[in-house]
């Protein structure tokens, strides 16, 4: 209990620090606050904004989740198919390779252009992203069950579909979870440069466009409250697949479990 309760206060404490040391800083140097705004000038303007930034959360927060579920649909789908037939995984792994490489700021105004909707070219940008990590961990988790564990499957005449629910996805489950992590925080990543690059306004604008439009408006407490939302949000983002990554490993996982010396 007292190593959970450190685990919580001293992040929090520093926090406090660091929001002081900042507080002191604008005050001692009257930093004007179109310079570096003071941290009540910060959640003055999220309080006064909020109507336009909870709209604008919302709408990056949708594109980032739903993002994330295709990810890990299409993903973990994928990764099955290419270890299941090796042609397959010729066939496809190297495109996704190029894929994944090619910076999302380049490819963006093409799909910018083909998409049918500025909202679909953004979920299609978050989706790239996301997608390969959660393809290549749960790939490599499937090609690392124990081969011995294999044997003894083929020995008792397992077809190929049981050896690969019974045996192969669990196995692949920790890697996929370390996946779903870093294609979390990802998605979220990709959803704000892609509308950095539409510059997408109006009513279904997420939180890039208000960080954008509180630039050119000198608005500088406003953007770092969006800032602030978006740390936030990628926080929960973490916070929740670590959790379900817990929950899953917790009770036979080395990774989960506590040691007892």
């Amino acid at each position: 209990m007292t190593g959970r309760l450190l685990r919580i206060a001293i992040p929090v404490l520093m926090l406090g620090l660091l929001v002081l040391a900042w507080a002191w800083y604008v005050s001692a140097y009257n930093v004007p606050h179109y310079i570096l705004p003071s941290p009540a000038r910060v959640a003055q303007s999220l309080y006064n904004d909020w109507g336009t930034l909870s709209g604008a959360l919302w709408v990056t927060v949708k594109i980032t989740l739903t993002a994330l579920l295709l990810a890990l649909v299409g993903g973990v789908g994928l990764a099955v198919l290419m270890t299941q037939s090796r042609w397959i995984e010729l066939a496809i792994y190297p495109y996704a390779v190029i894929l994944q490489v090619t910076p999302i700021v380049a490819i963006a105004p093409l799909i910018l252009i083909y998409a049918p909707t500025t909202q679909t070219a953004l979920l299609i940008c978050a989706f790239i992203v996301a997608f390969f990590p959660v393809l290549s961990n749960t790939t490599q988790g499937l090609k690392s069950t124990d081969h011995n564990l294999l044997n003894l499957f083929e020995l008792y005449g397992a077809s190929r579909w049981q050896t690969l629910l019974y045996l192969k996805l669990p196995a692949a489950l920790p890697y996929f979870l370390a996946g779903l992590r870093i294609a979390g925080g990802l998605a979220l990543i990709a959803a704000v440069v892609a509308e950095f690059a539409a510059g997408s306004a109006g009513a279904q604008s997420g939180l890039a466009y208000r960080l954008l439009e509180s630039q050119f408006r000198l608005n500088i407490p406003r953007l770092f409250a969006a800032l602030i939302l978006l740390s936030l949000t990628g926080v929960v983002i973490f916070a929740a697949t670590s959790l379900v990554s817990h929950l899953l490993l917790r009770r036979w996982h080395e990774s989960a479990i506590r040691r007892e010396n």
